[in-house]
């Protein structure tokens, strides 16, 4: 089933233009990796997609459902769970509040959360602000299950963090994806990005410059658009 459907979208800051034609599809079960380098467009996308910075042209639907008319709220409510860059937790509320301030009915109960991010449970009543940045972003993962989202999306999720807590948050992501979640994804770990990926989606300059399977992605093809 096609979850989520991005077609010819294009995407403005002010009068500047940020994405021409965006296009990319995500099946239920499916995990994408949105690539490419610094400014090619993929937290713009990302905004898009939440109608956080609605397109003035193309069109987005989620399980069939338009979101061009909806707030953001709305389209979370459409089963949409964002992990922003830069986690964004609440920094005045515990740990325990972050989780079920935005909680919704489903398989994803505070339990859940806690078994597979153990260290919030000894967090639990520590304001989110005392945290630690790679404990901020285990919250901010387990934040947006306890939504019990229908596709998770992650912007850059273990940047800046310790090598041990890169690892829990891959981790993390490997144990979604077995439990058929939908997930799109944005990192630049490589190494640990393209095993968990079932397609690729890399864009330049606010465009696809190439989509396929993870296998198919040449050293070449890296260097060419992903390179430094």
């Amino acid at each position: 089933m096609m979850l989520l459907d991005v077609h010819d979208i294009r995407t403005f800051y002010g009068s500047a233009q940020a994405l021409f034609g965006i296009t990319f599809q995500i099946e239920d079960g499916e995990v994408v990796a949105l690539m490419g380098r610094n400014g090619m467009g993929k937290s713009t996308t990302i905004k898009s997609i939440c109608n956080l910075m609605p397109p003035k042209g193309g069109r987005i639907s989620i399980a069939g459902t338009a979101t061009d008319r909806l707030p953001p709220h709305k389209v979370a409510r459409l089963g949409i769970g964002l992990v922003p860059e830069g986690r964004r937790c609440f920094p005045n509320l515990t740990v325990h509040e972050n989780l079920v301030a935005a909680a919704r009915p489903g398989q994803w109960t505070l339990a859940r959360v806690n078994a597979l991010f153990p260290r919030l449970v000894e967090r639990r009543d520590q304001l989110a602000r005392s945290l630690s940045g790679g404990e901020q972003q285990m919250l901010a993962v387990g934040r947006a299950l306890m939504t019990n989202p229908r596709l998770l999306i992650l912007d850059e999720a273990t940047e800046g963090l310790a090598p041990v807590i890169r690892q829990d948050i891959w981790r993390a992501i490997r144990t979604l994806k077995a439990e058929g979640l939908s997930i799109l994804v944005v990192d630049k770990t490589l190494s640990e990005l393209l095993p968990v990926a079932d397609r690729c989606v890399v864009l330049e300059n606010g465009q696809v410059a190439w989509t396929g399977v993870p296998q198919d992605l040449t050293a070449d093809l890296q260097d060419r658009y992903l390179g430094v």
